[in-house]
């Protein structure tokens, strides 16, 4: 729990994430309680992101079933995502990650599609999104007037 206090805590880490970095450490908890409900109902959520060589905590990607926000007046959708910490920033590891969710939820959970959402100003997330073979579709505005970008992918072996 204290690596991913140390991620959500930073700052940096949520510049282009509304600027809401977590203040407590019962907030990373909440979250890891949160991923477990949603593993255990909906057989998938977001995993800790390893580096091979260190072995070191450098965050977290996966797909996450959404259906306790709307986005973009949706809900009950899959959607990518990843957060890393800043030093392992642009080194591929968001890529590789994507990949393999978006791999797993179309070669394993055999889903139709799948989406993906960046706030606008963060162009090195967009461009992991459009790298693993996500299309921008549109922008929004999401509650605390963030714009943000809205992407998606369609198993093509449907």
């Amino acid at each position: 729990m204290d690596v991913l206090f140390k991620l959500d805590s930073n700052p940096i880490v949520h510049r282009s994430l509304g600027n809401n970095p977590v203040q407590k450490r019962s907030e990373s908890k909440k979250y890891i309680k949160d991923c477990v409900d949603k593993y255990e109902e909906y057989g998938i959520c977001r995993l800790a992101v390893i580096e091979k060589k260190s072995k070191a905590f450098i965050g977290w990607s996966g797909l996450r079933f959404i259906n306790d926000y709307s986005y973009n007046g949706k809900t009950n959708f899959y959607d990518v995502g990843y957060r890393l910490m800043p030093e392992y920033w642009n080194n591929g590891f968001a890529t590789e990650a994507g990949r393999a969710s978006i791999d797993f939820g179309f070669n394993t959970l055999n889903l139709d599609v799948i989406y993906g959402i960046t706030e606008q100003s963060n162009i090195a997330s967009a461009k992991a999104l459009l790298k693993i073979g996500l299309k921008y579709i549109e922008n929004f505005k999401h509650k605390n007037d963030s714009i943000l970008n809205w992407y998606s992918i369609k198993n093509p072996k449907l």
